[in-house]
């Protein structure tokens, strides 16, 4: 299988999504929040709730999926990230839901193969955004597919090659964002949104205004613009790839949404 974005050969820098997820959690996130994340959740898997399945958020980030599926009625639930500073955000969301006892907050990568046997089956493994910036994708996606259990729904969202014909140029600025000082992020940060998100344009600001205050599944504009930038390690893979590694490990696709940057998967192992 084939993937963009040789990570290996620039091993020594990596974004720390969890400082920007921490801001995140302490100043925007809200009961508001959650619920367009849990009606993001739901709608993709054609559900009411999440009764009857228990919910394993592989690269938990900012733990704003984990409370969306404790909100819907997710049964036992276990969020864990890489990162510490992740994984503190996610305690805090833990904590502000009343430490719920049927959610555990843990730190354990998704590239550690006895980490993983440790964690068991699971009726649904979700992983939004996460695989793809962990060093190796495919490992990374082999690894998540082996915790669902038979029967059961793996939901992921990884970067698409098939909508970034200019994948290559993104690397370089995402390795480029990780070594500039804090002034020139900020310039960087201002340079996608004039570029990329108001189109060159004044008249779309009232647009991008809008955006910036409803952000898709619940997040915030700004904090997704800077995992944007800076997201590193980061892989591409196409969506055709993506199924037929999947189907050869047992896994049916039962939806997909592309043509945005991250495609998402709902897949199904088969009995």
């Amino acid at each position: 299988m084939s993937a963009l974005g040789d990570s290996t050969q620039q091993n020594d820098i990596r974004f720390e999504f969890g400082h920007n997820w921490t801001r995140f959690v302490r100043h925007k996130l809200d009961e508001e929040r959650i619920g367009i994340a849990q009606k993001h959740l739901l709608e993709f898997l054609k559900r009411e709730d999440l009764k009857g399945l228990d919910f394993l958020d592989i690269g938990s980030g900012s733990g704003i999926n984990s409370a969306a599926a404790c909100s819907a009625g997710a049964g036992r639930i276990c969020s864990f990230d890489y990162d510490p500073n992740s994984v503190t955000a996610t305690g805090l969301v833990h904590k502000r839901a009343g430490n719920p006892a049927n959610w555990k907050v843990m730190r354990g990568d998704v590239l550690d193969d006895r980490f993983i046997a440790s964690l068991g089956p699971w009726n649904f493994v979700y992983s939004w955004g996460v695989l793809h910036h962990t060093g190796n994708v495919w490992q990374a996606i082999a690894n998540a597919a082996k915790l669902v259990a038979d029967g059961g729904l793996l939901y992921i969202a990884l970067y698409s090659a098939d909508v970034r014909p200019d994948a290559e140029f993104w690397l370089r600025i995402k390795q480029e964002y990780n070594r500039a000082s804090a002034w020139k992020k900020n310039r960087m940060l201002w340079w996608y949104i004039w570029n990329y998100d108001l189109g060159r344009s004044l008249r779309r600001l009232p647009e991008f205004l809008t955006r910036a205050t409803k952000a898709l599944r619940g997040m915030s504009l700004f904090v997704d613009i800077r995992d944007w930038l800076g997201g590193w390690p980061m892989e591409f893979t196409y969506d055709r790839e993506v199924i037929e590694f999947l189907a050869q490990r047992g896994f049916g696709l039962e939806n997909i949404k592309a043509g945005e940057a991250n495609t998402e998967f709902l897949f199904r192992r088969k009995l």
